[in-house]
């Protein structure tokens, strides 16, 4: 069904539904309910266009986000089933701790109940809809408005320890938005979406609400379940915090871009608001909105195809003009060898890449002589996903440590996290793992290494490397030259890629059928896991030959 079609039918059921609540129709809200889905809520939050003629519809936006399908997710439920399998004595507490942000309703439903969260059980989706909605909802509507302004930033409010209180009187349940809603249109939503009020919210736009979900240590497991320590695993707030983004930019402001003058929120009877956001959640994961939207049959996709094209190129445009910088600070010849420094600078709020450990950042580096013959080439990106001359895509015992001087092609320069277990090997296994071996993940601004607490610290010989800090990293090349002639020509280029090679593959030992699907996804599309963020040129000065 179109957008205009979908819009006509939902309003014309909205207003029957609203006309018949306010006459007395309808029936008074169960005080149980907690949440709405959010089905509920894009009849009038959408149609929405601005003055340009720009549709900002926040519904339309935001069944297209990550948030959205959050629930859908494949590599999530792959990972999931991953741990169960490794944990096989702590499947209930797994699935739990893992549906708190992936399927918030029905596990906070649950936990109100005195259960834990379940997921398996709703999968999949479209066996019974009308059982799964709550779980195929993702992180929807009603969960980050219902949020109240209580612990928010303190360590209780994180791995999804927001505070939603039940309502202070039957058919009361406050939903916050940022402005102020005078009482008659109160009422449209209030009848219409069966007891829930929007109610003006100040903290709805603070950073600190989105890292309630978005700072996440995992427990980490043991023989037998033993808890044998904890992993910070997600740490997008705290380096925040940590960084000069503190009192300059919210999380909101970058992730859910302003629209530009003035706009209603609602297509019936808004007003014009400056100062509105779109609801986008524009973040790095380009490659998962284009698997859900290849797979979008298998995983029960609902937003169109061509909502989550643009999403996904929403993102990498995003990723392209706000994640990162680099430049070429120097190409010199120096008797049989080329001399290069390249410096890659952080431009968002916290580290690059942040969040899930499957990320990373890399150089591909290419220097070419005056014939245009390659000379020299570090970080090629293979068809498959994995990374010319990386160990760890070659070896999961192994890994590319952090270089201060490459000089063989088989060193490549990779901005990631790894992980280690108890017995200190590398894994990538969440609840298996105690810490890092290495973390040098790009610093941003005001991040200062030295007294960063040890939760978001650089791990590795970053921290003794005095050209990686919050001003950016410098990496130095001297390649010899083979006997070629200049002037030499210099490429780099900074590549992301959302889901790692190894990562992606080390699922392929788990053959339950999750894992199996979300290898056989990868593998068919992997020659689009990765997506090129910068890059810069040079050519060498031959009058400073020394």
């Amino acid at each position: 069904m179109g957008k205009k079609l979908w819009y006509a039918v939902a309003l014309f059921g909205l207003l029957t539904c609203s006309a018949g609540l306010v006459s007395g129709g309808g029936q008074h809200a169960d005080t149980k309910v907690r949440f709405q889905t959010s089905d509920r809520c894009l009849a009038c939050h959408n149609g929405i266009v601005t003055p340009s003629g720009e549709d900002v519809s926040i519904g339309f936006d935001w069944r297209s986000s990550v948030m959205a399908n959050s629930s859908r997710d494949p590599y999530w439920q792959g990972s999931v089933r991953r741990e169960s399998i490794d944990h096989p004595e702590s499947v209930a507490a797994i699935e739990d701790e893992c549906s708190v942000c992936h399927m918030p309703i029905t596990r906070f439903e649950a936990k109100l109940e005195g259960r834990k969260g379940q997921i398996f059980s709703h999968l999949a989706f479209d066996q019974d809809k009308k059982d799964n909605a709550k779980a195929e909802d993702g992180v929807t509507c009603s969960v980050c408005h219902q949020i109240a302004n209580e612990k928010l930033g303190t360590a209780e409010s994180f791995n999804g320890g927001f505070v939603v209180n039940p309502p202070a009187s039957r058919s009361e349940h406050p939903e916050y938005g940022p402005f102020a809603v005078e009482a008659g249109r109160q009422r449209i939503m209030h009848t219409s979406s069966a007891g829930f009020r929007p109610t003006e919210g100040a903290h709805i736009r603070d950073s600190a609400l989105c890292g309630t979900c978005h700072t996440l240590k995992t427990k980490a497991l043991g023989p037998g379940g033993k808890d044998i320590g904890s992993l910070p695993e997600q740490m997008p707030y705290p380096e925040w915090l940590h960084s000069d983004y503190r009192e300059k930019q919210s999380c909101q402001s970058c992730h859910m871009p302003e629209i530009p003058g003035q706009v209603p929120i609602t297509a019936v009877l808004g007003v014009p608001r400056q100062g509105a956001h779109q609801h986008t959640f524009v973040a790095g994961n380009f490659f998962m909105l284009r698997m859900l939207n290849l797979h979008r049959n298998d995983l029960s996709v609902t937003a169109l195809p061509t909502e989550l094209t643009a999403q996904a190129e929403r993102t990498i445009a995003f990723l392209q003009s706000q994640a990162a910088r680099i430049g070429i600070r120097s190409v010199e010849t120096v008797s049989d060898r080329v001399q290069v420094q390249v410096l890659v600078q952080n431009l968002t709020g916290h580290k690059m890449p942040t969040a899930y450990p499957s990320r990373r950042a890399w150089l591909h580096v290419t220097i070419r002589d005056a014939r245009d013959n390659k000379v020299f080439e570090s970080g090629a990106l293979h068809a498959d996903g994995s990374i010319e001359g990386n160990d760890n895509d070659a070896d999961p015992t192994q890994f590319e440590p952090h270089y201060r001087e490459i000089t063989s092609s088989d060193q490549v320069q990779i901005y990631e996290p790894i992980l280690k277990d108890a017995a200190g090997h590398v894994t990538t296994g969440l609840l298996s793992a105690v810490g890092y071996l290495k973390d040098n993940r790009l610093l941003p601004s005001g991040f200062k290494k030295e007294t960063a607490e040890a939760d978001i610290a650089v791990v590795g010989d970053a921290v003794e490397d005095p050209n990686f800090t919050d001003a950016g990293s410098v990496v130095r090349y001297s390649v010899s030259t083979g006997g070629a002639q200049g002037p030499f020509h210099v490429e780099a280029e900074l590549w992301y890629q959302p889901i790692g090679f190894r990562w992606a593959h080390n699922l392929g030992a788990y053959k339950a059928a999750e894992p199996q699907r979300f290898v056989g996804y990868y593998e068919s599309m992997s020659t689009a896991t990765a997506v090129l963020l910068t890059r810069a040129e040079a050519k060498s000065d031959e009058t400073a030959r020394k």
